[in-house]
């Protein structure tokens, strides 16, 4: 699927268009970002720290306002409805739900009540809430024996399955997923994307992913964006994306020769072509 392509279908449950977002009515941290979100995909957000992922998803949840920023320019489209004097309670009744970069989770509660909270705005009874906390256990069997667990005594892993699980409890039409493998092993992170991979195959859970690991995220997600600066810089679907000499060099630490070490990736033998 081609950029042109994804623009041009109305299939997209999210539409990004040019947005601006400036903190403190000085600082511009996304400089014309445009991007669309397919209908039950999965689409990820690449960049090194800093790049500017964590802001896109937090101006399209309504987040910005709480750290004094604001999108000063574009539009931003969820299901054809433009949500930018949307708050984010509101959003979350509609279907679209951030879940937060380092877990956030209740530490006070326990993970059954952490769950339950994430029903806070649906209207729908007690009996549908249990069906889903029982559809949620199904997916994270882990949470069902840690039920009673307060969450802040549960593994990093235990904490971001609690944070998803609390996110599926709103019956989310789009999941904002950011950095979900920071700070996890390998194998809980690939336990984690595989459980993603499930969500949107099984319920159809579109996901907008902000990561730092390039090399998951694009074994996942079927089109991708690559944020420098503020600025995307390079999209493409998963494979060219994988398949591209800059991505491999400057992102996956891989060149024509092989793998690099740290050092080797540091000193980079030529600029990136978008650069040029």
């Amino acid at each position: 699927m081609s950029a042109t392509a994804a623009q041009s279908s109305s299939d997209n449950i999210l539409a990004i268009n040019n947005i601006e977002v400036i903190y403190d009515h000085v600082i511009l941290v996304l400089k014309g970002v445009s991007l669309n979100v397919p209908r039950k995909g999965i689409v990820a957000i690449l960049g090194a720290n800093g790049a500017g992922k964590t802001t896109t998803l937090k101006a399209i949840s309504n987040l910005l306002h709480a750290e004094r920023g604001e999108v000063s320019k574009g539009s931003i489209l969820f299901e054809g409805t433009e949500i930018h004097d949307q708050s984010p309670n509101e959003l979350v009744r509609q279907g679209c739900i951030q879940v937060m970069e380092g877990r956030h989770c209740f530490a006070h509660l326990t993970i059954e009540e952490n769950l339950l909270t994430g029903a806070f705005t649906r209207r729908d009874g007690r009996a549908a809430i249990k069906r889903d906390m029982e559809r949620v256990y199904e997916y994270f069997p882990r949470l069902k024996d840690r039920r009673g667990s307060l969450a802040g005594y549960t593994s990093g892993g235990e904490q971001q399955m609690c944070a998803v699980g609390r996110a599926l409890m709103s019956r989310p039409k789009l999941i904002l997923l950011d950095e979900p493998s920071m700070g996890l092993a390998p194998q809980i992170v690939e336990e984690i994307f595989d459980i993603v991979r499930d969500l949107n195959a099984k319920e159809g859970v579109t996901f907008l992913l902000a990561e730092q690991n390039t090399n998951m995220a694009l074994k996942y997600a079927q089109y991708g964006y690559i944020l420098e600066n503020g600025r995307i810089v390079l999209d493409g679907d998963a494979k060219s994306l994988r398949d591209n000499e800059d991505v491999k060099e400057f992102y996956l630490g891989v060149s024509g020769a092989g793998r690099k070490s740290f050092r080797d990736v540091k000193h980079y033998k030529r600029r990136k072509r978008w650069l040029a």
